[in-house]
């Protein structure tokens, strides 16, 4: 049985092209990317210990070898960040710990307090599993009449992976999915996720699950939507961490000036005031 930090090593090998790292062509391959002799040869260490590492079988490399895989796979900031995180987790040292999980629908006082001093902007709390916890007035303008915000308990995540309207309303949906994949194995807490994880799989199908073990580092650019109502948008997003919450607190704005415009049209009707979710 596999590992994460065998899947993401692998599906990151797989999507290297030689060239891009200076190796020679070697002529037609079974598999594409980068063979594991050469990841290991860049590595300095054997092909057999990067088979283990792959398969499984070796859950524990030490820190340099996890450092030395990093830098035969010329990962980047993020990636490599990411590449130690699932070290931990395949050796097992991530672990749930006694102390509660962070609640998943609990958002203090301030955090609401700094939210409504964003209005008339667009701004929510989430998590990493998606969860809708509040939101401004701007964000409900922006996300109304997608579908995302008619359950009792808004979710990003199950909405982009088992609504049809998701694939309408994000114009590059594909990476959107990515993102939200990526995010779940940074969720609140163990539990939380794997139990969100089990109960999405079956009604996400493949492009869900694929997607959650291939570890694809998402780039998270500028976010285009298409509104129902027919206004394109191009948002940028801060995202302030909450640590303590297990939330972020992200800001949505317009990356134009047709999207200033659209933002606008879409508040004229006006929409109802912050709105936390409980």
């Amino acid at each position: 049985m596999g590992t994460p930090l065998g899947d993401f090593i692998r599906a990151k090998r797989d999507s290297i092209q030689p060239e891009t790292l200076g190796l020679p062509e070697r002529g037609r391959r079974r598999s594409p990317g980068l063979r594991r002799q050469d990841l290991a040869a860049r590595a300095g260490i054997s092909v057999e210990y990067l088979t283990r590492i792959e398969q499984g079988r070796d859950r524990r490399p030490s820190v340099a070898v996890v450092h030395a895989l990093a830098d035969g796979l010329s990962l980047d900031g993020v990636e490599r960040e990411h590449l130690r995180y699932l070290a931990k987790i395949s050796g097992g040292e991530c672990v749930v710990h006694a102390r509660p999980a962070p609640p998943r629908h609990t958002v203090r006082p301030s955090v609401l307090e700094t939210l409504r001093l964003l209005e008339p902007g667009i701004a929510l709390v989430t998590n990493r599993l998606g969860d809708v916890l509040a939101y401004t007035g701007g964000f409900e303008a922006v996300a109304g009449g997608t579908g995302l915000l008619d359950a009792g308990s808004p979710n990003l995540t199950r909405f982009v992976f088992t609504d049809p309207r998701a694939r309408a309303f994000f114009a590059d949906w594909d990476a959107v999915a990515d993102e939200l994949a990526f995010d779940l194995w940074l969720g609140p807490s163990v539990e939380n996720s794997e139990w969100f994880t089990a109960e999405l799989a079956p009604v996400a199908g493949p492009d869900f699950t694929r997607r959650l073990h291939s570890h694809v580092v998402p780039q998270r650019g500028v976010l285009r939507l298409r509104h129902p109502s027919g206004s394109d948008l191009r948002l940028r997003r801060e995202t302030l961490e909450l640590p303590g919450d297990a939330q972020q607190l992200v800001v949505f704005l317009p990356a134009d000036e047709a999207s200033v415009q659209a933002v606008e049209q879409l508040r004229r009707p006006g929409h109802g005031r912050l709105r936390a979710i409980s």
